[in-house]
């Protein structure tokens, strides 16, 4: 929950376009009705439980008096006040013995006791009449109370509009400005007009409606990345420039550290400086080593030597960090699929988890990167980054419905705790807007 709080805080600048779009759309032949009649009806049971204590048994504690003579003991203390055996016999004479002085003084008392025992009978029936005469005020004035303190008793409004043809049409266009890409938008509000057209519904309404459609697609495709027993793992990491993928495997090693993991990484940017340096500052906060080599080397001779490191060391998990390259670039492309040929000479299952880090700002240029990638680099899963830094988002769901690929974790920040498994029912809540 507490990154479902920061998510919605940070996600998608705590306004997506979905959420503001939908107002507009809802109060465009919209009309007001009032939802203050729910309110006196929750309200009207709580004077029904009065009548019930009014049945007669209430004369039944007439005949409770009566045993009230029992304590003919009192008499026999009075006469054998001096042996203390008979204090030990019951607990209320033990706080009388607490004061032996007034043990002569309760000679006189037997004479005033009857007369006090009629007194307390008509006094409990005029306590029980006043109560109940005062009964139906107190109801009266708690309701009103309540209700200033809830805010119940003021007349509420909610702007709802029938779901027709022109309202579909309307959250198909606000689906699509919301990068969800044409089909996916079609997908969503046909599954949410099945059944409902005619409807009138508000805008919470329609964003429970449109974030339940929306969890149901990313529900298959939200699994966490898997752990083999083989070791090394050889996680490969892959992406444009600037994705985040040097921050993403920093994120990661220090995750995995902290799971008891023995992590290594082979900084493969052997082309950036300023790209090793960061990852070297990532693998000193997460505690990793870092294997580098000399700028301008053959990242796939990196890749290589970096196996047989891990090997030695005895590492759960190898994460090979790869130099940013755009998908239409071909030779840079072809330079990812050697890595990838020379990682399968060491080990022919490798690399066992082939990671593709993806902008969220960049929208459906996101679709055309996990296609090049997919079929060149073996794609098998996805992590989405800088979903604080756009008002958009729907591009996930567009990956999700078009390519099917497991969405592993996403990313609001850059602080080490900012990268959580993806929890499609809590997106799908923080795209629309809705507050839970």
């Amino acid at each position: 929950m507490s990154f479902f709080k920061k998510m919605k805080e940070r996600l998608f600048k705590s306004s997506s376009k979905i959420d503001e779009g939908l107002e507009a759309i809802v109060s465009d032949g919209g009309e007001e009705e009032d939802i203050t009649e729910e309110v006196v009806d929750t309200a009207a049971p709580a004077a029904a439980p009065l009548p019930e204590p009014e049945p007669e048994p209430e004369p039944e504690p007439e005949p409770e008096p009566e045993p009230e003579p029992e304590p003919e003991p009192e008499p026999e203390i009075d006469d054998e006040g001096p042996s203390p055996g008979v204090i030990v016999l019951d607990p209320a004479p033990i706080m009388q013995s607490l004061s032996p002085e007034p043990e002569p003084e309760p000679e006189p008392e037997p004479e005033p006791e009857p007369e006090p025992e009629p007194e307390p009978e008509p006094e409990p029936e005029l306590a029980r009449a006043d109560l109940l005469a005062d009964a139906p005020e107190e109801p009266a004035a708690k309701p009103g109370l309540l209700g200033r303190l809830l805010g119940r008793g003021e007349k509420k409004t909610v702007v709802r509009r029938a779901l027709d043809d022109d309202m579909l049409e309307q959250l198909e266009e606000l689906l699509i400005t919301a990068d969800m890409g044409v089909d996916t938008a079609l997908r969503v509000t046909a599954n949410m007009a099945e059944g409902r057209l005619g409807k009138r519904l508000s805008v919470d309404e329609i964003k429970g409606l449109m974030a339940s459609e929306i969890s149901r697609i990313m529900e298959p495709v939200a699994r966490p990345l898997p752990i083999y027993p083989k070791t090394p793992q050889v996680v490969l990491v892959v992406g444009v420039n600037g994705s985040g993928k040097t921050t993403t495997i920093g994120k990661l090693a220090s995750q995995f550290r902290a799971a008891g993991k023995k992590v290594v990484i082979a900084a493969g940017d052997t082309f950036r400086a300023a790209a090793v340096e960061q990852l070297q500052v990532w693998g000193d906060r997460a505690g990793v080593p870092v294997l580098t080599a000399p700028e301008g080397s053959d990242p796939a001779s990196l890749a290589f030597d970096a196996m047989d490191q891990a090997q030695r060391d005895g590492a759960d998990l190898l994460m090979i960090d790869t130099a940013g390259r755009l998908q239409n670039r071909a030779d840079l492309m072809e330079e990812l699929a050697k890595i990838v040929r020379v990682i399968r000479k060491k080990d022919p299952e490798a690399p066992h988890n082939t990671l593709l880090v993806l902008d969220a700002t960049t929208g459906q240029n996101a679709l055309s990167q996990v296609k090049v990638f997919q079929e060149l680099a073996d794609v098998s899963g996805l992590i989405m980054t800088k979903l604080d830094g756009t008002a958009k988002g729907g591009v996930l769901v567009a990956l999700a419905d078009k390519f099917g690929l497991p969405i592993h974790a996403i990313g609001v920040g850059e602080q080490i705790d900012d990268l959580a498994p993806f929890d499609p029912e809590d997106f799908a809540n923080a795209l629309v807007g809705r507050n839970l």
